[in-house]
């Protein structure tokens, strides 16, 4: 299973263009930026419309207008507002955690976690600052899911992997404008390989103001 994470694209999401091939898409939040209805609007369109089987999205601290919200009616096949809740895919079970709900309900035996925050101190330091919440790490870290996947902290984009959990915070706004260091994961026989490559971008867009758009590729190889 190949996983193509977003995340943080603050309503820059029609600039995404020639994404990679997946089998599952995810968006880990803040896919607005004022958190209109408007804007919510815009990203689910654009977001049905991409050529992918399966469509994932959680929502972030900018999506005001979902913040509360129990589900959204007349999704099409394969499109899931994870909003604590979860899907399988193929076997894989993800869960979405809605933002700034409680990490108690992240059950047991999940494969692939999203969330729009990150864990404290794990790819969590954007502007000098630490965002990451300890009750999700202290959860995270109990449950151990293959894969956690989050946004939230611009400048901490990257991928980890500690205590058999890798971590991928997929931020695809980047208010340093470094260039992209898209980093491909891949397991296969219970071993996980790490490449980091420029031949891996998949595209890089210009902001105004300076920031840049990544893209972060996160293939699954299940046996």
């Amino acid at each position: 299973m190949r996983i193509l994470q977003l995340s943080d694209t603050h309503n820059q999401h029609a600039r995404l263009t020639e994404l990679p091939e997946a089998d599952v898409v995810v968006h880990c939040g803040d896919f607005t930026e004022n958190g209109t209805e408007e804007e919510v609007l815009d990203f689910l369109n654009w977001f049905a419309g991409l050529p992918y089987p399966h469509k994932l999205f959680v929502t972030g601290n900018h999506d005001l207008c979902l913040w509360d919200a129990e589900g959204i009616e007349d999704l099409p096949d394969g499109m899931h507002f994870l909003q604590d809740h979860g899907c399988v895919i193929d076997g894989v079970r993800f869960f979405g955690l809605a933002y700034n709900h409680p990490e108690s309900l992240i059950p047991d035996g999940v494969d692939v976690l999203l969330t729009h925050e990150p864990p404290v101190m794990l790819l969590d330091k954007s502007a000098g600052t630490h965002w990451g919440n300890a009750p999700l790490r202290r959860r995270v870290l109990e449950v151990k899911p293959r894969y956690h996947l989050f946004g939230h902290a611009h400048e901490a984009w990257g991928v980890m992997k500690m205590e058999d959990v890798v971590f991928s915070n997929g931020a695809l706004a980047d208010n340093c404008n470094r260039p992209p260091a898209p980093v491909v994961c891949l397991m296969m026989s219970g071993q996980m390989y790490f490449y980091s490559s420029a031949s891996c971008v998949c595209c890089r867009i210009v902001f105004p103001l300076c920031c840049t758009f990544r893209v972060a590729l996160s293939p699954i190889v299940t046996t």
